[in-house]
């Protein structure tokens, strides 16, 4: 018994432990997050005339943006050259201690450097600091300490607020590179509404990924001619069925003379018209005036529409004729591309 009471409170004895420590965990998470976000707070307060001459510099920029740093900045460089590229602005990443060994051949007159340095003392920033003067390409320098290395030599400083890092010993980054990354998306934005850049441009540098399937145009995605269900106004209930079950997209579109889009009919109008199986037609069950869209428009925008007026299927037009039909696409159809 005795043996069985001391396991017992053993098991209670660990339990509690586990539950403070989960305790302590979800404080010390929301403690981070709330540090690094109070940072990115100051940072945007902070920001002034340096960050707009910095815009300046990069869309004046003929050649490339050329990103540098070391460590956890180094990091964080390769991430905010990735989104210059993505949003218009050409870029790329040079690791400041792999360019002392042959990479600074990449940097070229016409170019910009933006270098990334907490400290602005990193000693592996000098070799493509005096490269890049040597060059005259100009120098973009980001650090919390303006009176550093990088700083001192760089012809635009933007300097980072001085903040605690959200790690307890105040060793790995963590708010700063926090702050580095929000201030990389800020030049990368800003800079992409400078230079005017449109959804369109957006669309051609991303045609992978979810991403790029939702801003591809309908018409890839469309079941035309034998795929087509069309019906007229007079077809039997017979025929309408067989029409709108060889397809297996349940709905037929009802059109007049003209191969004008009138209606449209559901399997959920048939089951309701069951009673009249025998003498209706699809002019009699059909919905009229459904929603349609035109050729040439996104997948996303055919999506949101399907979403806002909760329906499965929607006929596209010819936008020479917008009564035409020229295709049909499914709910089903997006949902798999994207």
């Amino acid at each position: 018994m005795g043996c069985l009471g001391a396991r017992g409170e053993l098991t209670r004895l660990v339990k509690s432990t586990a539950l403070a420590d989960a305790t302590t965990r979800l404080a010390t998470g929301r403690s981070v997050i709330w540090q690094e976000a109070q940072a990115l707070l100051q940072l945007g307060e902070h920001l002034g005339d340096s960050f707009e001459e910095a815009v300046e510099q990069i869309v004046a920029t003929q050649g490339r943006i050329v990103v540098t740093g070391v460590g956890k900045s180094g990091h964080i460089g390769r991430k905010i050259a990735a989104t210059f590229s993505a949003t218009g602005t050409p870029a790329f990443f040079v690791h400041a201690g792999e360019a002392a060994h042959g990479d600074l051949g990449m940097l070229c007159s016409g170019d910009a450097l933006l270098i990334l340095s907490n400290s602005g003392a990193s000693a592996e920033l000098r070799p493509i600091i005096l490269y890049a003067k040597r060059l005259g390409i100009p120098i973009i320098g980001v650090a919390s300490k303006a009176d550093s290395p990088l700083m001192w030599q760089a012809g635009i400083r933007i300097r980072l607020p001085l903040v605690r890092e959200a790690c307890p010993e105040q060793i790995a980054p963590t708010t700063t590179t926090t702050m580095m990354l929000a201030l990389g998306d800020a030049l990368a934005i800003a800079a992409m509404q400078a230079r005017g850049v449109t959804r369109a441009d957006l669309v051609q540098w991303h045609p992978g990924g979810a991403i790029g399937w939702r801003n591809q145009l309908v018409d890839q995605l469309l079941r035309r001619d034998a795929q087509l269900p069309l019906v007229t106004p007079e077809t039997s209930m017979r025929d309408l069925v067989f029409e709108m079950t060889s397809t297996g997209k349940g709905v037929a579109g009802v059109v007049d003379a003209e191969g004008d889009l009138i209606g449209i009919v559901t399997d959920g109008d048939v089951r309701r018209a069951f009673d009249r199986v025998l003498t209706a037609v699809a002019g009699d069950i059909m919905t009229s005036d459904p929603y349609v869209v035109l050729s040439g428009t996104l997948i996303e925008s055919v999506l949101e529409l399907m979403k806002d007026a909760k329906i499965t299927v929607v006929f596209v037009m010819d936008p020479a004729r917008p009564r035409k039909p020229i295709g049909l696409v499914h709910i089903h159809d997006l949902a798999m591309a994207v």
